[in-house]
């Protein structure tokens, strides 16, 4: 089975979410260092919403458009994946959001030691519990809408925008507390290309958390069936 394409669709995705959202952090940065006013990180966020979509469409026929971890254990815990084929997912995006995190480096050395390449930071004072809550709830909320949309039930066409505001909304709700990832990849690229992993378990925990919390609600109450194999 050619599950290569998959793989590098999944890899391609994540490094297409991570440099073009995390790079808007750090072009927002060198705007601001540059004399000019910048935009705000409101502004990221929103670049990040947008590229969702734009990965969903581009890459669902041919990997499913995971481009999240936590997606992938989703759904491997329920069924609907084997562990090899996870396993390797993952690893391709990991391995995608790296190689944005280094090309962000190369492009914006500045912003290695300053906003650490776009990566997630905890709000000035939260404590990294809250961080981890918020964490968890907004991707609640974001796996399952790509559930509800995208895979529970034929996938419909606008499946794709439901998906990227509900990202949006999600980080945008959770950006002074974690800083919104909702996605462990999206933090791991630019922390291993700056070397910033404080609180790092925060955006993998929580995250992972709430999205198995989310799959396992909508498998039992809202599927009408049991999770297909």
């Amino acid at each position: 089975m050619n599950n290569y394409k998959k793989y590098i669709a999944e890899s391609l995705g994540t490094l297409l979410l991570v440099f073009i959202g995390a790079g808007a952090v750090c072009a927002n940065y060198s705007l601001k260092m540059a004399g000019g006013q910048g935009a705000g990180y409101a502004w990221a966020i929103v670049v990040f919403g947008i590229v969702v979509v734009a990965v969903v469409y581009a890459t669902s026929y041919i990997s499913g458009s995971h481009i999240n971890p936590v997606v992938t254990i989703s759904f491997l815990v329920t069924g609907r994946m084997d562990a090899g084929t996870a396993a390797f997912y993952i690893i391709s995006q990991l391995l995608g959001a790296v190689i944005a995190g280094f090309f962000l480096r190369i492009l914006f050395p500045d912003a290695v030691s300053t906003v650490h390449l776009g990566t997630c930071a905890l709000g000035k004072g939260v404590e990294f519990w809250k961080a981890l809550l918020i964490e968890a709830v907004m991707t609640f909320l974001f796996v399952f809408t790509i559930f509800a949309t995208a895979v529970g039930r034929p996938p419909r066409v606008l499946a794709g925008v439901a998906i990227g505001l509900v990202y949006l909304f999600g980080a945008l709700v959770a950006s002074s507390i974690s800083g919104g990832a909702l996605n462990p990849a999206r933090v791991f690229g630019p922390a291993v290309a700056s070397g910033h992993f404080d609180y790092h378990f925060v955006w993998w925990l929580g995250p992972v958390s709430g999205g198995l919390g989310a799959v396992f609600l909508y498998d039992k109450i809202f599927s009408g069936k049991s999770a297909e194999k």
